[in-house]
C-alpha cells in the first residue's frame, strides 16, 4: 500500500515539472487552499473540547451558525434573489440538509466534547463518516462499491474498533462506548446523511446560495432549543468564548468553505476530497499543543489503519491522478 502511494508521488513529480508556470502556480494554490481549509476545520474539534465548561453545546452551535449566516449574507444575497424560485420549490430538501448537516451534526460534536478528548473526536468523526457515507450512497444512490472499497472500509472499521477497544480487541466482547465516543458516532452518521443529500443538490442552486440557506435554516431550527435552554452565555461572555465563536463562526464555517470550493475548482472534487484526511492529523497535533492531550500508541496504530483503509478505498482515484 505505502509502496503504491510512494509510486504515485514519484509519478506526480515529472507531471508537475512538465506544467508551465501558470499551471504550477494554480496547482500550488489549489493544494495550499485545501490544506489551509482542513487546518481551519481541524480547530473545530479543539473548540468543542476546549470550551465545553464555558458554553453549552446548543449555545455554541447556534452562535456559530447565526454568525456564519450574517457573515455570508452579503456574498449570497444577489444569488439567492436570482435563484429564489428554485430555492422555494426545494424547501423540503434544503430543510433536511440543514437539519442533518448544520443543526444536528455540530451540536452532537459539541455534546461529545464534554465527554471525550479532542483527538478521539477528530479520529472517530473524520474516519467513520466516510464509511457511513459510502454505505448510505450504496443504499440510497445505488453507487457501486468495488472490491478495493470494501477492503478499505474493513480496514477503516478495524482501525476505529482498535481505538474504541483501547488497543485490545478482547475488550470488544464487553465493549461499552464512552458517552462522548457514542455521541461522536451519531454526529458522524448525521454528517454522512448530509453528504449523501448534498450530492443531490439541484444544479440551479449555486454553492453560495446553498451554504447561506443551509446556515440560515440550521440556525432557525436551533433557535427554539437555544431559547428553551435559557443559557446565560450572552451575559457571561469572556475572551475565550468570544474568540472561539468567532473562529468557528467565521473561519470554520465561511472561510474554509470558500477555500475548499476554490481548491475544488482547481484540483477537482476527487483530489480535493483526499486532503480531508489531514484533519485528524492537524487536530491531534493541536490537541497535544493547546489542550495538553496525550497521543498514545493506540491513537497512532488506529490512525495508520484508518489512513491505509482510506488510501485503499481511494486507490483508483489516486492512480487516476
Amino acid at each position: 500500500m505505502y509502496i503504491t502511494f510512494l509510486a504515485t508521488i514519484r509519478r506526480a513529480i515529472p507531471i508537475f515539472n512538465s506544467l508551465n508556470n501558470l499551471q504550477k502556480k494554480n496547482l500550488i494554490k489549489g493544494v495550499g487552499f485545501a490544506i489551509l481549509a482542513t487546518l481551519i476545520w481541524s480547530g473545530n474539534f479543539i473548540i468543542a473540547r476546549g470550551v465545553y465548561k464555558e458554553i453549552a453545546p446548543v449555545g455554541l452551535s447556534f452562535s456559530r451558525w447565526s454568525l456564519a449566516t450574517v457573515v455570508i449574507f452579503p456574498f449570497a444575497f444577489k444569488k439567492v434573489r436570482e435563484e429564489w424560485t428554485v430555492i422555494k420549490t426545494s424547501w423540503l430538501y434544503l430543510a433536511s440538509v440543514s437539519i442533518f448537516g448544520i443543526s444536528l451534526f455540530n451540536t452532537f460534536v459539541y455534546i461529545a466534547g464534554h465527554y471525550t478528548s479532542a483527538i478521539n473526536l477528530a479520529l472517530i468523526g473524520t474516519t467513520s463518516s466516510p464509511i457511513m457515507s459510502i454505505i448510505l450512497a450504496r443504499i440510497f444512490l445505488k453507487e457501486k462499491i468495488g472490491t478495493l472499497k470494501v477492503a478499505g472500509l474493513l480496514l477503516c472499521i478495524t482501525g476505529i474498533l482498535f481505538l474504541l477497544s483501547k488497543g485490545n480487541f478482547n475488550n470488544l466482547i464487553h465493549l461499552k462506548f464512552s458517552s462522548g465516543d457514542a455521541w461522536m458516532l451519531v454526529a458522524a452518521f448525521c454528517f454522512a446523511v448530509y453528504n449523501t443529500l448534498a450530492r443531490k443538490k439541484p444544479a440551479r442552486i449555486s454553492t453560495v446560495s446553498f451554504l447561506f440557506v443551509s446556515f440560515l435554516l440550521g440556525s432557525v431550527f436551533l433557535l427554539p432549543f437555544f431559547i428553551a435552554q435559557s443559557s446565560p452565555m450572552f451575559w457571561n461572555l469572556d475572551y475565550k468564548v468570544i474568540t472561539s465563536v468567532l473562529y468557528i463562526g467565521i473561519g470554520a464555517s465561511v472561510v474554509s468553505f470558500f477555500l475548499w470550493n476554490i481548491s475544488i475548482s482547481i484540483l477537482g472534487t476527487g483530489r480535493t476530497a483526499l486532503f480531508g484526511n489531514l484533519i485528524p492529523i492537524f487536530s491531534s497535533l493541536e490537541a497535544m499543543i493547546i489542550l495538553n492531550e496525550k497521543f498514545s500508541w493506540v491513537h497512532f496504530i488506529s490512525m495508520v489503519l484508518v489512513f491505509s483503509g482510506l488510501l485503499l478505498a481511494n486507490l483508483g482515484l489516486i492512480k487516476k491522478y
